[in-house]
């Protein structure tokens, strides 16, 4: 398949968001990546549903969005419905009853991830990755944008693509935090399909070409 770039909508510029979302709509982008924090699952807040509907009626491409929050269950149906998520993600580390909300995504007509925080094994996701069409594996800390990417993530990916080959599923392998010019090829040869990128992305100097650059 295709390797997929996903533009985070955390580092883009709130003053200007339209004009952001356009600059992602017109990019050889492939998803716009829409992080939602609580601020007790992590240590920070960002989107509410106003702000997404705004997201969600100007954008062209499909929604990623990653939900950092505890109790996802109690807002399924709204991201997959106001919200217009094409993929819902949600943390392993967050859902007491993980099959239960992962069968409730599946519900609502969505394709449905998982995400590890970075301490969290990809074994933990043995019995339910045939379920799964996406695993987020974090490679900063969750909560902030511009953090340093985490090494030990290229031995993540390569244990996870392991699992998923002998479990027979067909899960996208998806990578946030620290992505940039700098380890992007390694992160897609290492077996990554689906890479977040925020800070390396809005603050270049010419975000369409640092996307076309990640594209290709």
């Amino acid at each position: 398949m295709n390797q997929l770039i996903a533009p985070s909508i955390l580092s883009a510029d709130f003053g200007n968001l339209q004009r952001d979302v356009e600059m992602i709509n017109q990019s050889q982008a492939d998803w716009f990546h829409i992080d939602v924090m609580d601020g007790n699952f992590v240590p920070n807040l960002s989107l509410g549903f106003p702000v997404l509907k705004a997201i969600a009626a100007h954008a062209k491409k499909p929604l990623d969005i990653h939900l950092m929050i505890n109790n996802p269950d109690f807002y399924i149906e709204r991201f997959c419905t106001e919200a217009k998520a094409y993929c819902l993600t949600v943390h392993y580390e967050a859902c007491t009853h993980l099959h239960r909300t992962v069968q409730k995504i599946k519900s609502c007509g969505v394709k449905v991830g998982v995400a590890l925080n970075p301490h969290s094994s990809v074994a933990l996701l043995e019995d339910i990755l045939f379920e799964l069409d996406l695993v987020l594996l974090m490679s900063v800390n969750p909560g902030f944008g511009g953090q340093s990417f985490i090494e030990q993530t290229f031995r993540k990916i390569s244990a996870l693509k392991r699992l998923i080959q002998t479990c027979g599923s067909n899960a996208l392998i998806e990578i946030d935090g620290g992505v940039g010019l700098d380890n992007f090829q390694q992160l897609f040869a290492t077996g990554a399909d689906v890479l977040v990128c925020g800070n390396s992305i809005f603050a270049s100097e010419n975000p369409l070409e640092t996307i076309r650059i990640l594209k290709h």
